[in-house]
């Protein structure tokens, strides 16, 4: 996925009321945020509070509740392929429930010796939804859609950047993109920088989808999208409700489940569960508590996984102080994690040490690693650094999303600071809608609300999108040319044991550099309607809304 949090939205339905009980920011990141990663159906459902939506049979339709989105478009969502736009496009492969990368579009390829070149075979029953053939030629044109600068895609560098003509036509330096080739209709030739290993995995995030070029040249085409996926757009009414319908042309097996109902508006999302309203909800907190007990009518119906997520407070390496690796160790140090995780997440947490979540390949143990809770130790790395006169240090601003009052995990957050270090720090908010916006265009101040949620099962999508120097995804602008070299060099290592040897090297070298405050890894909990038949909860989000069955008698 992604990118910085999703955890915005979630934010903003929590603030809305559709969540159940108000929860503070951080309880959102650990457990709601993290969540809206590997399952963003919780975001995406429900009936309407007055009644059926016209057309609906309930004994064939899901039901969810979800924010506004913020986007349909592939090319500019900061989101992960388990969404409403997600099952309404396609790309040439996807990542299954069990995490594996499995034929989409395209029904198989072939990888030439060297690992340079890729030569896909598209199904030739692949239909957009009205009915037109998906090419090759397709494919091509989305891409460098995507690449076009005009475009403006935060993460056509991250996800497609590794063909060969990707960067120079981001740069502007080029009009197409040189390593991609139709070979005829329906095969595809996709030429790579390197071969790095985990190309295919990145092709199944949603900057990689097909689009139709006459369709999104059409005003205001998100509310009209033409795609190939499982379901197709048959209702949005903002902020009221978003009606799917499955795609009977489908070229993979059809949905099971002919509606999927998305409530757009207001609403107690916990209590519409209770009452039957809803098929799925994310939960925390003291309710997670009370749906662990045996005796609770929910324990049957809960579901926990560990999410591959990590939460962190972003620092930007490019401005003083945080241009100094000693302030960003003292920054780390005067953290209490684990106060902060007793009190806004119930505990439901444990504190990150690094970059990698548990669970990541290539994650590794090591108690030496990390950032214990010191702040005489922080306070000494500021002296060392020239601040033993806190007068000096420089006034710091807090970037965060949200809309009028900061919330609780951020006051904590900064009253944290100020007292164990002596600084001043004055939170900036940012419109959620506006969130990503604004930090991919450099508003991020010195600090800023950030973390990361993986998009596939390889440590480079932590390690080198966030910490390489030129990734897009490094907000914060860190960098070490050394940690860029064993980066480098870890993209093209076949070799799975060097490899994964390399990046516990780089992990402990960015670690070392605190390039960011590592603050938690998290739990996903979700309460699942016993009707709804096919559901996983998955450590990060997948596609899976086609394969959900909740025929009701």
């Amino acid at each position: 996925m992604m990118r910085v949090w999703q955890w915005q939205r979630w934010r903003l339905g929590r603030r809305r009321g559709r969540l159940g009980r108000p929860a503070s920011p951080f309880t959102l990141l650990i457990w709601l945020a993290l969540l809206s990663l590997s399952c963003r159906l919780v975001e995406q459902f429900s009936a309407t509070g007055s009644g059926m939506p016209p057309g609906i049979d309930r004994t064939d339709a899901i039901f969810f509740d979800g924010g506004q989105p913020v986007t349909l478009d592939p090319a500019k969502t900061h989101g992960g392929p388990d969404g409403e736009l997600g099952h309404i496009f396609s790309g040439l492969v996807t990542l299954d429930q069990t995490m594996q990368v499995q034929p989409e579009l395209a029904a198989g390829w072939a990888v030439s010796e060297d690992g340079l070149t890729y030569t896909f075979y598209l199904r030739k029953n692949a239909l957009f939804h009205d009915g037109r053939a998906v090419t090759a030629h397709d494919v091509i044109y989305s891409w460098e859609r995507a690449a076009n600068p005009a475009t403006g895609s935060d993460t056509a560098q991250t996800y497609l950047g590794d063909i060969a003509g990707v960067q120079e036509m981001l740069d502007g330096q080029a009009d197409h993109i040189s390593g991609l080739r139709a070979l005829d209709d329906h095969t595809l030739e996709v030429q790579l920088r390197e071969p790095v290993v985990y190309f295919l995995q990145k092709l199944a995030y949603p900057v990689a989808f097909v689009v139709d070029r006459h369709n999104v040249s059409d005003a205001n085409w998100e509310h009209r999208p033409n795609g190939a996926g499982p379901y197709k757009l048959q209702t949005w009414q903002d902020d009221e409700i978003m009606v799917l319908e499955r795609f009977e042309q489908y070229y993979l097996a059809p949905a099971r489940t002919r509606h999927i109902v998305i409530n757009l508006g207001p609403g107690l999302s916990l209590s519409r569960y209770e009452q039957g309203q809803i098929d799925l909800v994310g939960i925390g907190g003291a309710n997670l508590e009370r749906a662990r007990d045996p005796n609770s009518r929910f324990y049957d119906e809960l579901h926990t996984a560990v999410a591959l997520c990590t939460a962190t407070i972003g620092l930007n390496n490019r401005l003083q102080p945080f241009d100094d690796a000693r302030v960003r160790q003292a920054f780390n140090l005067a953290l209490d994690r684990e106060l902060l995780i007793e009190t806004f997440a119930d505990g439901n947490a444990i504190p990150a040490a690094g970059a990698l979540p548990p669970g990541m390949p290539g994650y590794v143990y090591k108690p030496e690693r990390g950032y214990p809770y010191d702040p005489e130790r922080a306070r000494q790395l500021l002296a060392e650094a020239g601040y033993s006169d806190r007068s000096q240090f420089p006034a710091l601003t807090y970037t965060t999303s949200g809309y009028g009052n900061v919330g609780g995990y951020d006051t904590a957050v900064i009253t944290m600071w100020q007292e164990n270090l002596g600084v001043t720090i004055t939170p900036q908010i940012i419109d959620p809608y506006q969130y990503y916006e604004e930090l991919y265009g450099g508003n991020v101040g010195h600090i800023f609300g950030s973390g990361w949620c993986a998009d596939y099962p390889d440590p480079q999508n932590f390690l080198d999108i966030l910490y390489h120097s030129g990734s897009r995804q490094n907000i914060g602008g860190y960098r070490n040319t050394a940690v860029d070299g064993l980066l480098e060099a870890a993209r093209t290592e076949r070799d799975i044991n060097r490899r994964m040897a390399l990046y516990a090297d780089i992990e402990d070298a960015i670690v070392a550099d605190a390039p960011v405050v590592f603050v938690s890894h998290g739990l996903s909990a979700v309460l699942v309607n016993p009707e709804l038949q096919n559901y996983l909860l998955t450590p990060f989000g997948v596609r899976q809304w086609h394969l959900l069955d909740a025929r009701r008698d």
